[in-house]
């Protein structure tokens, strides 16, 4: 019977871990725009959950152990060895105990957060899940990607909402040198203030280069977060594509080609006779072509005088 009242007691002890966790967490919601906050909470919230059950549960098996008569002694050796079997554990178990240590560190270092839009391994996708050994980002495309929580301490990646989650995206065309960057610019601000994915904050329209036969155009715009900003950028291409096609068709890039006939100059030398061989035309140089050149290189291969120093000539 003692041993089912302990058994009891944890189950309600943990219950109660997970009915406080669920009360406070309520308070802090993530599904509102600026979540950054709330993230945060919840994720440690989870955190310190996990860690509070695995240490009640722990201290339950030895305190059963402890009320039994006959394995009294065991229970009290398994404390007593505690600090060796720490060491055993550690040793066997160096990479799990890394990882928690990791997961720990993500969770309290306020460094990566649940809900958080990363890029990792060239994937964009969001912190589904954060335990003490992995971490679960939820890619896009809906796939799961399971890292272990040394990853994110060792590998750098991409935190696109590590203060905010507003951000700046870009769309970039190669037009013609014809295209009207004017009217382009008025075309971009007409399309942005009728979506309510912009968050007004930033919308420009740029030229970046200009070389190669293209004039590279460059439109920075905002929004929110990570997913209104795909389907803003997605928007505003479109629609300036369709504008370019309709509105400005000289602004579509070409590849010009130029047809030259062959044709003499006026003033051209008539044509030679066959077998007749191309006369050498002599350019100036810097030894030879004009009277300066000739004395400079007098001046480099001329004889040098014999000098007699000690009856010995030089």
């Amino acid at each position: 019977m003692r041993a089912l009242f302990i058994a009891a007691a944890t189950w309600l002890l943990a219950a109660l871990l997970y009915f406080f966790e669920e009360v406070i967490a309520a308070r802090y919601r993530i599904d509102v725009r600026d979540n950054r906050v709330a993230r945060r909470v919840r994720t440690q919230l989870r955190m310190l959950r996990r860690i509070s059950v695995v240490v009640v549960i722990v201290c339950a098996i030895g305190t059963v152990l402890l009320s039994i008569p006959g394995a009294a002694a065991v229970g009290a050796s398994l404390f007593a060895s505690a600090g060796l079997l720490s060491v055993v554990a550690g040793l066997a178990a160096q990479s799990s105990l890394a990882n928690v240590f990791a997961g720990m560190q993500l969770s309290f270092s306020n460094a990566l957060r649940v809900d958080d839009v990363v890029i990792v391994e060239n994937e964009w996708g969001r912190i589904e899940e954060i335990t003490l050994t992995y971490i679960v980002v939820h890619i896009w495309d809906d796939r799961r990607m399971v890292l272990p929580s040394t990853y994110f301490t060792t590998t750098p990646f991409q935190n696109w909402t590590r203060r905010t989650s507003e951000l700046l995206g870009s769309v970039e065309f190669d037009v013609d040198w014809r295209v009207s960057t004017g009217a382009m610019r008025e075309e971009l601000n007409r399309i942005v203030a009728q979506t309510e994915l912009w968050d007004r904050r930033v919308a420009v329209l740029q030229v970046t280069d200009a070389v190669g036969g293209f004039v590279r155009i460059r439109v920075l715009v905002s929004a929110g977060d990570a997913a209104m900003l795909w389907d803003l950028r997605c928007i505003v291409r479109e629609n300036l594509v369709e504008w370019l096609v309709a509105e400005n068709p000289d602004a579509l890039p070409l590849g010009r080609v130029e047809v030259r006939q062959p044709a003499r100059p006026s003033g051209a030398a008539a044509p030679r006779p066959a077998g007749a061989q191309r006369p050498v035309t002599e350019a100036p140089g810097l030894f030879s072509g004009d009277s300066e050149a000739v004395h400079r290189g007098e001046e480099f291969t001329r004889s040098m005088p014999i000098q007699e120093v000690n009856d010995q000539k030089f």
